[in-house]
């Protein structure tokens, strides 16, 4: 009798045991769990991207930005003076956001000595012409030439930039009516791509950005991330000594 209680009580024991043990196992899995998701939680990344807009006076670098960034278009621009700024914020997929800060530069600040300070750590560019005035497009090869001579990757290379033949809502002048001969500029100036567009008619605005983005975003492996994983150190060239063509994606 006596021995058929403590087998009894032994078992009630070990029976409690394995319960608690059962819990803890539950309980820890459930832990694993929850630090499981956190994880996936926080692998999504926060990207800042400075990206310059330059080009000569009126050729719409402020209108392309405005038409990007708060969808709408105005006759009535004033000129911009030094340099503005607007904030883009992209989703670009489940795990990034991304996030543009564009530096429109006024078209006269390449005759100033400002564009070295604008020009530090951009990681991206657009150059804007007026396709309707073909001096525009003449001194297009002379912002690329000043941006290339002041800012760089940090492995030395050229950042990405994308030629936006502007206004082609109008009737447009020069080589900018010929695919041929603009992929063939593209190729030899080491634009990444180029595109016809219009801040009025919303045409290639968003197609011209996401090419960018693109680029840049193939440019991450030699980007010097921060501690804070969203600003990137870029190393200026005072030389200005590159060499080599970039590939065209026009």
């Amino acid at each position: 009798m006596g021995a058929a209680i403590l087998t009894k009580v032994v078992s009630v024991r070990c029976s409690t045991k394995s319960s608690k043990t059962n819990n803890i196992k539950t309980q820890n899995n459930n832990n694993f769990e929850m630090s499981s998701a956190n994880q996936t939680t926080t692998r999504r990344r926060d990207h800042l991207y400075k990206v310059l807009v330059i080009g000569d006076l009126a050729t719409g670098k402020t209108s392309i930005i405005k038409r990007y960034v708060h969808r709408f278009f105005s006759q009535n621009y004033r000129a911009t003076i030094g340099v503005d700024f607007a904030l883009k914020v992209l989703n670009w997929d489940e795990n990034t956001v991304i996030r543009l800060q564009l530096w429109d530069i006024a078209g006269q600040e390449r005759y100033g000595n400002m564009t070295r300070v604008y020009f530090k750590e951009a990681v991206g560019a657009f150059i804007v012409f007026d396709c309707t005035r073909v001096n525009t497009f003449e001194s297009v090869k002379n912002w690329k030439a000043d941006l290339d001579s002041k800012v760089l990757l940090s492995d030395g290379s050229k950042i990405p930039c994308v030629l936006l033949a502007n206004k082609c809502d109008q009737p447009k002048e020069g080589i900018v009516n010929n695919n041929h001969q603009m992929d063939e500029y593209c190729k030899s100036e080491g634009f990444s791509a180029w595109f016809t567009t219009s801040a009025k008619d919303n045409i290639n605005i968003d197609e011209a950005a996401r090419v960018l983005i693109e680029k840049i975003l193939e440019k991450e492996s030699v980007l010097n991330i921060n501690k804070d994983g969203e600003q990137f150190s870029i190393q200026e060239d005072n030389q200005g000594q590159t060499n080599g063509k970039k590939k065209c994606s026009c």
